[in-house]
């Protein structure tokens, strides 16, 4: 039962790669250090992923939450910490700003025959070139400082033990939400029959443009409010931050199990990706192996992901074929 789920792969993968990183690093690894090392980088990466993981069921590409990160915890550093407006305010600017990224990538991939990937690149770099341009000619500079009230930083940037940073709970309560939009609400399955066959399911009533435009504006609150939990949690914003964010969310996503063409995955399967990935990202330098070890490991997960997509969903549809 458990080999036809799609995200069956990427779970042998987590046991295989912690089982691996256990025995290398000892105690301190499987101990409250390790645990709190990957899951703090989990954490942040994942609650992208998720949305990212929407939309590539769907059928669609996100690169921009690279830019949007650095570009909402500037605009909060701005409005709160230089022009001393309340924390409430300056993280309403920034999720705001995560959400209209977010809306013009949906209107312009539904609106023009430009693939995602194109549109997603475009705006990256445009947001990219307003938060700097903006940044040095408000604040000139590229980084600026915040020091938020205490409930704020209780909320969004404490580390419980000094390990853990908070922003775990935070992905907790984005996969819940996620996996019931998903996997429990109708609009679930208008998302996989979106990445099935997007002219199909507009003939069958769905409204893809609509629901294509709000994944679209939930990856850019998603990746905003990341911008957010860095802020509060460092007190300062850099204009060169969140690249990394583009690449390390898809293949987490690929890696748990969900399909490149669309259609296909799991909430499930992203969070095992996540995790996954995250113990690879950690596990080197508990390991005392060479980082570049870490490069080749997840390259090997990625490919061995793709190349195994398709047999467990093979798998998954022989089944429910039997069943029938």
């Amino acid at each position: 039962m458990l080999a036809r789920r799609p995200e069956a792969g990427s779970f042998v993968g987590l046991v295989v790669v912690y089982a691996f990183f256990a025995f290398l690093g000892g105690a301190v690894f499987t101990g409250a250090p390790g645990w709190s090392s990957w899951l703090n980088i989990a954490a942040e990466v994942g609650i992208v992923a998720l949305p990212v993981g929407l939309l590539m069921i769907a059928g669609e590409l996100d690169i921009s939450v690279g830019s949007v990160i650095p570009a909402s915890s500037m605009t909060a550093a701005i409005v709160s910490g230089h022009y001393g407006l309340p924390a409430p305010v300056g993280i309403a600017c920034g999720l705001g700003t995560g959400l209209l990224v977010g809306f013009v990538n949906g209107y312009l991939v539904t609106r023009t025959r430009i693939p995602s990937l194109i549109v997603t690149i475009g705006t990256m770099f445009g947001v990219m070139g307003l938060t700097l341009g903006f940044a040095v000619l408000i604040v000139g500079s590229t980084s600026v400082s915040l020091v938020p009230d205490a409930f704020t930083k209780l909320i969004l940037g404490t580390f419980i033990g000094g390990m853990f940073n908070v922003s775990m709970f935070w992905w907790a309560a984005f996969v819940v939400s996620v996996f019931f939009l998903l996997h429990v609400s109708p609009v679930g399955n208008w998302i996989f029959a979106i990445g099935g066959d997007r002219e199909s399911a507009r003939n069958a009533g769905i409204p893809t443009r609509q629901l294509t435009v709000a994944l679209y504006m939930l990856s850019g609150f998603a990746a905003a409010f990341v911008g957010i939990l860095q802020l509060m949690t460092y007190q300062s914003a850099q204009v060169a931050t969140g690249q990394s964010f583009i690449f390390n969310s898809i293949m987490c996503v690929v890696i748990g199990g969900v399909l490149l063409t669309g259609g296909s995955g799991s909430v499930i399967g992203i969070v095992t990706g996540t995790v996954t990935f995250a113990i690879v990202n950690q596990g080197i330098f508990f390991s005392g192996l060479d980082p570049n070890i870490g490069s080749v490991i997840i390259g090997a997960l990625l490919l061995a992901a793709v190349l195994s997509n398709d047999t467990f969903r093979a798998l998954a549809l022989s089944y429910s074929a039997k069943k029938k």
